[in-house]
């Protein structure tokens, strides 16, 4: 069943290391349009309010030595069984009962994701899932169903 198998954000108030993504795990949250997710220091773009991949994709970069607890890989949602690097720009997903997320472009890397994996993130180009902006807002849980929009 196509789920979300993890949530997290980085709170306003907190600081924003160098070498760490700061993550809190969220059982469940509230996505608002132009933003991302209620409260998140990151959703500050309205055309790239948030960063998802797909838990599959995390469970193979595990095994190749990348850190991928829920936010170390700066993604703040994780669907199970949909691969998110295959969907192409535009794509919409309804996460739960009301929201729904379209996905932009392809997620890339940066130099802060490099100083935390320790790993060129070219090599992983492809597999660090997709950026999306909410286009409907509503709450979302872990486990909540995810389907992909016609």
């Amino acid at each position: 069943m196509t789920q979300i198998a993890s949530i997290v954000y980085r709170p306003k108030d907190q600081p924003n290391p160098d070498d760490d993504y700061l993550r809190v795990d969220l059982e469940e949250a509230t996505l608002i349009v132009g933003h991302g997710i209620d409260g998140d220091a990151k959703g500050s773009h309205p055309d790239r309010g948030l960063n998802i991949m797909s838990y599959e994709t995390l469970t193979i970069l595990r095994t190749q030595g990348f850190y991928t607890e829920p936010g170390q890989m700066g993604e703040q949602i994780v669907i199970h069984q949909l691969d998110v690097d295959a969907l192409p720009a535009g794509s919409r997903i309804q996460l739960g009962d009301e929201a729904v997320i379209e996905v932009n472009k392809p997620r890339t890397g940066c130099d802060k994701f490099q100083r935390i994996q320790k790993k060129d993130p070219a090599t992983v180009q492809g597999q660090l899932g997709m950026m999306a902006r909410v286009i409907t807002g509503g709450k979302i849980k872990i486990g909540d169903p995810v389907k992909v929009l016609k």
